[in-house]
């Protein structure tokens, strides 16, 4: 009963913040002349709208999967970068094998590096930055635009104003003979491919090939639109809610979900997703891919 009636408050705050745009209200002219993913840093529920509730987060924590929300994301500066605040979301102090985390470049800003052995993939957000390697070649990435950087691949990352990036490592598992290789692209170069027993649409953003370990999937859902399958598998998860809002069910807990939502999800949870409100839901999501569990 506790569970049910937190439910029915979180989506009545939901309602009450949709005076612009929210879960009951088709998009505005404005909204919709707004740059993609402008929802990520500008949600429909935002810590203005949970002044008046002191303590009150959407964000939760349990031993197989955690939902965090804006309201509670703490940013710091990020470790070996320049004029740049991160904010880790998700670590392996969860039980991930991966990382991810928001950074947001300021003026005159540069990246560091991962360590040794680690793997790196970016997307872009907000903003645009140039990434350049140790040969020399630059690469401008606008929103909806990433990059992947194979372990101890030198590189770059600058921007010369303020850019928000989503940023994915871990340690690459290497497999006898398959190297992975560099990828520069955007999510609209990427085909749709087929999801037998679904209806959302999917790409994938890296090649699947088995030199690559992960992958990133984007899957866009219409309003009203589900998961078939109530998913339980081997395969870690980190979401990041780029458009839209619904309902998440990780294990016994359901959860209102929007834009600028992040969820990691263990291995063997339950899972499933429903679309709400009047505009599409897309989400970034990582994939532990082609190793073996062993």
């Amino acid at each position: 009963m506790l569970n049910f009636s937190l439910l029915l408050l979180v989506l009545g705050l939901f309602e009450y913040a949709s005076g612009e745009e929210g879960f009951c209200s088709a998009p505005s002219s404005e909204s919709k002349s707004k740059p993609l993913y402008w929802k990520v840093d500008n949600p429909t529920l935002s810590p203005i709208h949970l002044q008046d509730l002191p303590g009150f987060t959407r964000s939760v924590y349990k031993s197989d999967h955690a939902l965090i929300t804006p309201e509670s994301q703490v940013y710091s500066p990020l470790p070996d970068w320049i004029n740049t605040s991160g904010a880790y979301l998700v670590t392996p102090e969860m039980g991930s094998h991966f990382v991810m985390y928001l950074a947001k470049l300021k003026e005159n800003s540069r990246s560091g590096l991962p360590p040794h052995g680690v793997e790196r993939l970016i997307f872009v957000l907000q903003g645009g930055v140039t990434l350049t390697t140790a040969t020399g070649n630059s690469h401008i990435l606008k929103v909806d635009s990433y990059a992947y950087l194979p372990p101890n691949f030198e590189h770059s990352i600058e921007s010369d104003s303020p850019a928000t990036i989503v940023v994915f490592e871990r340690r690459y598992a290497p497999l006898q003979n398959h190297v992975p290789e560099p990828v520069v692209s955007s999510t609209d170069r990427q085909p749709l491919l087929e999801t037998p027993g679904e209806i959302f649409e999917l790409r994938k953003l890296l090649p699947t090939s088995l030199a690559y370990d992960f992958n990133i999937h984007i899957m866009d859902f219409q309003p009203g639109e589900y998961l078939n399958v109530k998913e339980v598998h081997y395969n870690q998860h980190g979401l990041l809610l780029l458009e839209g809002q619904g309902i998440y069910r990780l294990g016994d807990s359901w959860y209102p979900v929007q834009a600028g939502d992040v969820i990691w999800m263990a291995p063997f949870v339950p899972q499933w997703y429903g679309a709400l409100g009047k505009t599409r839901s897309r989400y970034l999501l990582y994939k532990d891919v082609n190793r073996s569990p062993l």
